[in-house]
């Protein structure tokens, strides 16, 4: 709400896209959600109702861990002054592959077996994301160019216009050979804590993007709605676990952001800080760990409203 009444500029504005907000850094204008609607007054009104909802609400629950957001959980005390509790990562209690509505194909683990370690990018946009066919061919070309195996999740429906992979280029699958393997949709979890995965090509959905964390796996971001701007900019800019394609799908720039990532000394040092960023997931979950002390935090303080309702 400070944003709006302070001016800042509007999100479809061409030449304030690449502005910071000054009271959301390292955001920029671009990053900040969008939701399109016929009457953006209702649409604030709806915002500043939820805002009011969760200012008069008991706490919040994140799925988070304190490490990671550790400012922006200050901040979010200080603003809404109300218990929080970060007990997450969720990943880290039960497999997302449980709530999965799309079939996995396993073929994606056997592939992964033959590859060396750290060696491939794993590519996948989540189920939502769609793209045009001169994106795709842009992707394909990309990660053909970058010499570096892949494997990449082309889900039904991804390709606008088509049903599966009938946009490739006549001799494309031939050409890749045995370095890189398409599936419609993989494993997700077991994918990124193989060994052979070195790099993870997402579209930043938050459960995507603490999945790549707590496996230790550097990320290319190509965020597409919602809060995956937002997502990706910490990523790229605060956590340093990853790069952002920011000029959208061109083969060139692709093959090079792969190539930063997995080969050159750049990505050697992502990789590191994204193995400390692992190894705090992997802390914060144990006896004494901050989400294992949230989580008893919110034992007791559920356990005290039920104490309120017998009395």
């Amino acid at each position: 709400m400070r944003e709006r009444e302070k001016g800042t500029p509007k999100v479809g504005s061409d030449s304030q896209l690449e502005s910071s907000v000054s009271e959301l850094l390292p955001l920029k204008v671009k990053d900040l959600p969008v939701i399109n609607t016929r009457n953006p007054e209702d649409f604030y009104q709806l915002f500043v109702s939820a805002i009011k909802e969760t200012k008069a609400s008991p706490g919040l629950i994140w799925n988070s861990f304190e490490d990671l957001e550790e400012s922006a959980l200050v901040r979010l005390h200080q603003d809404y002054l109300i218990s929080l509790f970060p007990v997450g990562p969720f990943q880290k209690y039960f497999p997302t592959s449980s709530s999965s509505l799309l079939a996995h194909d396993h073929s994606s683990i056997t592939w992964l077996d033959t590859q060396t370690p750290k060696s491939v990018i794993y590519v996948s946009f989540g189920s939502i994301a769609t793209m045009d066919e001169n994106e795709f061919l842009e992707m394909a070309w990309g990660l053909a160019n970058s010499n570096q195996p892949f494997l990449w999740v082309v889900r039904p429906g991804l390709i606008r216009s088509y049903e599966w992979l009938e946009s490739l280029p006549n001799g494309f699958l031939e050409m890749i050979g045995g370095r890189g393997h398409i599936v419609k949709w993989a494993p997700q979890q077991e994918v990124l804590a193989h060994p052979a995965t070195g790099g993870f090509w997402t579209h930043n959905g938050w459960n995507s993007t603490l999945e790549s964390i707590c496996e230790g796996v550097p990320m290319i971001c190509l965020p597409y709605s919602g809060d995956q701007r937002v997502n990706a900019r910490y990523v790229s800019q605060v956590w340093g676990v990853g790069l952002q394609l920011e000029s959208g799908l061109e083969r060139g720039e692709i093959e090079r952001t792969i190539r930063r990532l997995m080969v050159e000394e750049e990505g050697q040092e992502i990789r590191r800080r994204s193995i400390e960023l692992k190894e705090k997931a992997d802390l914060c979950l144990k006896q004494g760990g901050s989400s294992h002390q949230s989580l008893e935090s919110l034992i007791s303080y559920l356990s005290s409203f039920k104490g309120l309702l017998h009395n």
